[in-house]
């Protein structure tokens, strides 16, 4: 069966934001129409329906890189912070934006919290996909790959 590996992202996280947009679970709080996603930003997002975009983003990214948490998503979902005439830095994405979006998904039990996953010894604390939420991502991977024609696959 096809996964999130096989297809791709942008095609992928689509799909997955317009099934999201289904879920009673997942819904944009009233503040995210006036909100940047991040310091980095110098306006809101232009599209209507960002929230749901990161929503997917973000269920994918854990999908991917699990068990994950809200800093190293900031760290994903940052970029150049432009400071006028002074050097630009590196500034970190919104974290309550994340926060929210990973409560959502928790809620909608796409993914889950994991503490006692061990690497290199220590205890990795953050985020995994869940069995419901693995066969979410995995049926629309499926679909994805049956309309995409032999020619164009990777």
């Amino acid at each position: 069966m096809p996964s999130a590996y096989d297809v791709p992202a942008d095609k992928l996280i689509l799909r997955i934001a317009e099934e999201l947009k289904n879920n009673p679970n997942i819904q944009p709080p009233e503040w995210a129409l006036y909100s940047k996603t991040g310091v980095h930003k110098e306006n809101i997002p232009v599209q209507k329906d960002w929230w749901y975009i990161r929503a997917a983003s973000i269920l994918r990214k854990i999908y991917l890189k699990g068990p994950i948490g809200v800093s190293r998503l900031r760290v994903i979902y940052g970029g150049k912070h432009r400071r006028g005439v002074r050097r630009e830095h590196f500034a970190k994405g919104s974290g309550s934006i994340i926060r929210k979006i990973i409560q959502q998904l928790e809620k909608a039990n796409y993914i889950q919290k994991k503490t006692d996953h061990l690497k290199k010894g220590k205890a990795i604390y953050g985020r995994i996909i869940s069995p419901e939420g693995q066969s979410f991502v995995d049926r629309i991977s499926a679909e994805i790959k049956r309309e995409i024609p032999a020619l164009e696959r990777y």
